[in-house]
């Protein structure tokens, strides 16, 4: 397929910037992605089918480098939020492009350590990290430990105190700022479960003046996910610096860096505009700068954490449609799917989009309620969607499906688990195979009797 109808049929693809990089349409109307006909690929490996495509990870990863080194004359820092997705494929394809990885449980850092990720470019975060995962992560010589609470502290200067070489730490600060997203996605307030109360700031500073084990290198702060407006990452660099010149001029303590975490804003619908990663970079730099220069401070190292943002938009999500239920003002679709695969809708409200991938770019005719297969009233993945008449068997192809899905998926119902496959210039790897109903049994004691 040539460049000019390529993007000729990309054109038809309706809210194209929610669909990968190389999302097209050919001439029979099927949905092609990553050079490859979707449909085929669901019937090949069966439904449902997480499908990443390769080019737009990699473009997104740097993207959000290239955004930050513009926005921000001091030294910058990427680092991938895995707890968005993360399996070995992906921790190598982010290895490989030279960003960060933060990690939240002891799960986390042994998949990445497994995949070969270099430890000194892993940071730990949680607020409920067990006295075994820090041990791991001191073992592996991670290279931060973002300290969420004072119980954590006092557990990590006790297991460092005879430390020959000190582990770095940042401390986590629940800065205060109400972010503008779901209930459930807001981490940055003061009653947040997330970070340090500034009021228990002097008592993080004792102790880490008297735990020769720990090296206190940062300060992170994050508000939340699912954001657009900019203006609370600025509110937010400010409180961070407020919180550097009070270590420093209290203690002594200086900030080599500023950490301003993620949640950067995905559109899952098409009336959702993208986030701009270069305005954003932009205001984090320009904030930072500007309260360094008024507080005295030379530039710390920027470090950001996207992970939706670059691992949403590469996902496609696969289901056959099982069966049709007609109601005399609703049609359902069930598909083989829901859920147990993507819990967002019915744990946030989420809203997603379809095609069908058969006829991706054809006219709707019917506004539908797409429903899962769980026994669940909630598990509704898509509701009123509009979409040409679908029949049992019909492929349906959901976009924006990277992120908090798999990562969240569970067996309920006792339904294995989805295949992923990577697409990339026409070839297709299975990255993880689908859960199998002897992987359901595996963690079954034996009767020995």
């Amino acid at each position: 397929m040539n460049a000019s109808h390529t993007t000729r049929k990309r054109a038809a693809l309706l809210g194209a910037h929610l669909w990968p990089l190389t999302a097209a349409i050919d001439e029979g109307g099927r949905l092609i992605i990553g050079g490859c006909n979707v449909a085929e690929l669901a019937r090949q490996y069966g439904t449902p089918l997480y499908l990443f495509d390769e080019v737009t990870i990699r473009e997104s990863c740097r993207t959000w480098c290239a955004a930050l080194t513009a926005g921000y004359q001091g030294e910058t820092a990427v680092h991938y939020a895995s707890k968005a997705l993360l399996n070995s494929a992906l921790a190598r394809l982010i290895a490989d492009e030279g960003l960060g990885l933060d990690v939240v449980s002891g799960g986390e850092l042994y998949v990445a350590l497994h995949a070969g990720f270099p430890p000194q470019r892993i940071y730990m975060h949680g607020n409920a990290k067990t006295r075994a995962e820090l041990e791991q992560a001191l073992s592996a010589e991670i290279g931060q430990i973002i300290v969420d609470n004072l119980d954590e502290l006092e557990i990590l200067a006790n297991l460092t105190l005879y430390r020959l070489r000190p582990q770095p730490v940042a401390l986590r600060i629940a800065p205060d700022i109400a972010a503008d997203t779901h209930a459930h996605m807001q981490t940055g307030h003061a009653t947040s479960k997330f970070g340090l109360p500034l009021d228990a700031l002097d008592a993080a500073a004792e102790r880490l003046r008297t735990a020769p084990g720990l090296r206190l290198l940062g300060l992170h702060a994050h508000l939340g996910s699912q954001l657009f407006d900019l203006d609370p990452y600025a509110a937010e660099i400010e409180v961070l610096l407020d919180t550097a010149a009070r270590l420093r001029d209290r203690y002594g303590l200086t900030i080599q860096e500023i950490n301003a975490g993620g949640g950067m804003g995905v559109p899952y619908t098409a009336d959702q505009k993208p986030f701009d990663p270069y305005a954003c970079a932009a205001r984090l730099g320009e904030a930072l700068t500007c309260r360094c220069r008024e507080r005295g401070f030379p530039l710390p190292r920027l470090v950001i954490e996207p992970g939706r943002s670059i691992i949403a938009r590469a996902g496609v999500a696969l289901y056959t449609i099982v069966a049709t239920k007609n109601l005399p003002h609703t049609r359902f679709l069930h598909i083989d799917g829901g859920m147990g695969d993507n819990i967002r809708p019915a744990l946030y409200g989420a809203r997603y989009t379809a095609v069908l991938a058969e006829q991706a770019n054809a006219p709707a005719e019917e506004i539908v309620e797409i429903a899962g297969r769980y026994c669940e009233s909630g598990d509704v993945l898509i509701h009123a969607a509009p979409l040409p008449r679908a029949r049992v068997g019909d492929i349906l192809a959901v976009p924006v499906a990277g992120a908090y899905t798999l990562s969240m998926a569970s067996t309920y119902n006792l339904t294995p688990r989805p295949a992923v496959v990577m697409v990339n210039s026409g070839n297709v790897r299975l990255i993880q195979r689908r859960e199998t109903y002897e992987d359901l049994i595996a963690r079954d004691a034996r009767d020995e009797t």
